[in-house]
């Protein structure tokens, strides 16, 4: 049997994370023939955007403790079914109110995502691994799939129109479930293709909550009252805040503010993803090799503060200079510095509560959920009365300022780690 059936299972999350973010994005590629088809502003287009996260933001708790429950292998097929549709129906709307309620679906479909495999991860690798792991699926997974996401969309807009690549989308995602439903099985213990070997290797690296079969029941206490696990969210939300303002306005941006075609923002958004990429392997070394040689968390949190700083600082000269130059370096240098952070969310999350490291990593995606329905709402808000996006930067200056002062001075070891320490 497979020694390494783990990374079957890496690999299938990681290509999901993938389509995942294809999907999501795909709108602002479309922005230009949708807004003239179905007839709406530039304000309109940010509440547009930032609809998905209100459908994101309502089922981010709730599909916490349902995987939790139900284990990630019926509630993130039951999603992604969700989320293709309503992929596929956004080729159907013909008004700003029907764009918005499709849009909305396909953040309720999409919010299970992390969640799940934040509990898959727990289950089927040895805590040592999940750094650089979930730095693959939360970095590397996201960075490429925005890295290949504009000349991939960008050329199927070109060949079958913008409603053509909505249903194409919305395909690939159903063939995903597929491939899920045979594939995965929600602890090693269950699947005929780990091997004993493979199962032990994963059991000595568990701490005993994660090696139960059955599902864990709620408990709001261990998580509401942990300001660590809130000055992580907040990170989040920080890091959330530049992210989602760069994914939905980064093409709009260069197209006007720079006059390029759309094939030609294509392959320039490329630039940015392409630095997340390097910068969450990175960050996923530098994560692991922390663990090995402390165990502790907190300076993995200052880390993580000072990425976000960093990342907030880069928007600086964006601001500051008119020069295509000047954003693209600046900018994807910002992208880089953000996704140092990409596994560390999940970790955090999973270290809160091992026991419900759905419920613990919907927190922190609810909070990243937030900041997707504000960015893209501001974003839109300021180019419409300004007709510029430099004040838009600007606030992504201050919101990497808030999340880094979180982490690196509210933050501390998990109390629950360290009893356990204490006690061996």
């Amino acid at each position: 049997m497979n020694k390494r059936f783990r990374w079957v299972i890496v690999s299938l999350i990681v290509a999901l994370v993938l389509i995942n973010y294809i999907d999501r994005v795909a709108i602002a590629f479309a922005a230009g023939p949708l807004m003239q088809a179905i007839g709406i502003s530039k304000q309109q287009f940010g509440f547009i955007s930032g609809a998905f996260s209100v459908g994101y933001l309502l089922v981010a708790l709730l599909s916490g403790p349902l995987v939790d429950r139900f284990g990630p292998k019926k509630v993130l097929a039951t999603a992604i079914i969700i989320w293709s549709l309503a992929s596929a129906l956004t080729s159907m709307v013909g008004t700003f109110a029907m764009l918005l309620i499709v849009r909305i679906l396909l953040g309720v479909g999409e919010g299970p995502g992390f969640p799940s495999a934040s509990h898959a991860t727990s289950r089927w690798l040895p805590k040592h691994e999940r750094g650089l792991v979930l730095s693959l699926i939360g970095g590397v997974g996201v960075a490429g799939s925005l890295l290949i996401a504009g000349p991939i969309l960008s050329h199927l807009i070109a060949h079958v129109g913008w409603r053509g690549m909505f249903i194409t989308l919305g395909c690939v995602g159903l063939a995903w479930v597929c491939v899920w439903l045979i594939v995965f099985k929600d602890s090693p213990e269950l699947h005929f293709a780990a091997s004993a070997e493979e199962r032990q290797y994963i059991s000595a690296g568990q701490v005993a909550e994660e090696k139960r079969l059955g599902g864990a029941q709620f408990d709001s206490s261990k998580l509401f009252g942990n300001l660590t696990l809130w000055m992580v969210a907040l990170g989040f939300f920080s890091w959330g805040y530049i992210f989602w303002g760069l994914m939905y306005w980064f093409p709009t941006y260069l197209g006007e503010t720079y006059k390029l075609n759309l094939e030609a923002v294509g392959w320039f958004s490329v630039v940015p993803w392409a630095c997340g990429i390097v910068g969450s392997l990175i960050g996923g070394l530098v994560m692991d090799s922390v663990q090995k040689r402390t165990g502790k968390m907190r300076l993995t949190y200052v880390i993580m503060g000072c990425a976000v700083l960093l990342s907030g600082m880069c928007m600086i000269p964006v601001f500051l200079f008119h020069s295509l130059t000047i954003a693209l370096v600046f900018i994807s240098l910002g992208v880089g510095f953000g996704f140092v952070t990409a596994g560390f969310w999940w970790v955090g999350a999973i270290e809160a509560a091992p026991d419900q490291p759905g419920f613990a990593a919907g927190i922190v995606d609810a909070c990243f959920g937030i900041s997707g329905i504000v960015a893209p709402i501001i974003m839109g808000t300021i180019v419409q009365h300004t007709h510029s996006f430099q004040n838009g930067f600007l606030v992504m200056v201050f919101a990497g300022i808030l999340g880094a002062l979180g982490l690196i001075f509210f933050t501390r070891e998990n109390p629950h780690r360290l009893a356990r320490e204490a006690m061996s």
